[in-house]
C-alpha cells in the first residue's frame, strides 16, 4: 500500500488525475472503476480540462461505476448517471456504450445485479478502481455488516450514510433508502485501487481502515489484502499518519 500526504485537496485531485490519465496514457483501452460523491469531483474537473486541450483521450475506454441509487430516474439531478454526464461523460470523447452504470430504476433489481456481474466478468479486471470512503468505512454502498457481499448487490442504506447524502438533497426524506452497489469481492478485483480521502471529518476512519483491525464493521479495512493500492490523503485527512 502506498499513502501519498498531500497539503490539499488540490494537489490530491491533481495527483489523481495524473494516475487516471498515465493509465490511459499506457493502456487506451483501459477498464476504470468510477466513483461519485463529493470527493472525486475536481479529479474529474481536471480530466476534463485535459480532455479539451486534447491531452487526454477516453474513445477505447470503458467505464464502471460503483453504484447507483434504487428509485430515482436516470434524468434525476442526484442520479449518480446525471452526476457522472454533468462532471465527465458529457465533457470527454467516450461513447456512451462504453459506460456502464447500475439501473436502479430496473423492475427487477437482483437480474439488474446479475446483469452487471455478467458485464463485469466479461471485461475480466477493472484496471483501475477509484474510491472514495464514508464516514462509517464504506467504500461504494458497502455498508459495515456482519458480512460483506463480494458482487453487485441490492443494500439498504445505514442512517448515517443517508444524512451524509441529504445535503445534495432538499430534506432527509428524499434521500433513497436503498442503492445497487458493486460488492467488496469485485472491487478488490481490480489490478489498482486509488483511495481518496479529503477532511479532517475522515481522519479517523481512514487510519482505522488503512492500520486497524481488518474486520467487515469497517469495510474499508479490507483493502489491506489488496495488493496495489494507492491512497491520496489531503493534510487534514492523513493527519494521523503524518
Amino acid at each position: 500500500m502506498i499513502i501519498q500526504l498531500l497539503q490539499n485537496a488540490e494537489q490530491v485531485d491533481l495527483a489523481g488525475a495524473e494516475l487516471i490519465k498515465s493509465t490511459v496514457r499506457f493502456k487506451p483501452n483501459a477498464v476504470l472503476g468510477l466513483a461519485t460523491g463529493g470527493t472525486p469531483v475536481g479529479i474529474y474537473k481536471h480530466l476534463v480540462q485535459d480532455a479539451k486541450q486534447g491531452l487526454i483521450h477516453f474513445k477505447q475506454v470503458t467505464t464502471f461505476n460503483l453504484d447507483e441509487y434504487v428509485g430515482l430516474p436516470s434524468d434525476h439531478p442526484e442520479s449518480y448517471r446525471a452526476y457522472m454526464e454533468k462532471h465527465l461523460f458529457a465533457h470527454v470523447d467516450i461513447p456512451a456504450e462504453q459506460v456502464n452504470i447500475p439501473d436502479g430504476m430496473a423492475t427487477d433489481l437482483q437480474a439488474e445485479c446479475d446483469r452487471y456481474n455478467r458485464l463485469l466478468a466479461q471485461v475480466g479486471q477493472i484496471d483501475l478502481q477509484i474510491l472514495g470512503l464514508g464516514h462509517n468505512g464504506h467504500i461504494g454502498f458497502n455498508e459495515p455488516a456482519s458480512s460483506l457481499t463480494s458482487e453487485t448487490h441490492i443494500v439498504e442504506l445505514k442512517e448515517e450514510t443517508r444524512q451524509a447524502n441529504a445535503r445534495f438533497f432538499a430534506s432527509i426524506d428524499e434521500v433513497p433508502t436503498h442503492a445497487l452497489t458493486m460488492g467488496v469481492g469485485s472491487i478488490l478485483k481490480a489490478k489498482t485501487i486509488l483511495l481518496v480521502v479529503k477532511g479532517a471529518d475522515k481522519a479517523d476512519i481512514v487510519h482505522r481502515a488503512l492500520t486497524g483491525p481488518i474486520t467487515t464493521d469497517c469495510p474499508a479495512s479490507l483493502l489491506q489484502l489488496h495488493p496495489h493500492v494507492i491512497v491520496l490523503l489531503d493534510a487534514a485527512a492523513g493527519r494521523k499518519f503524518a
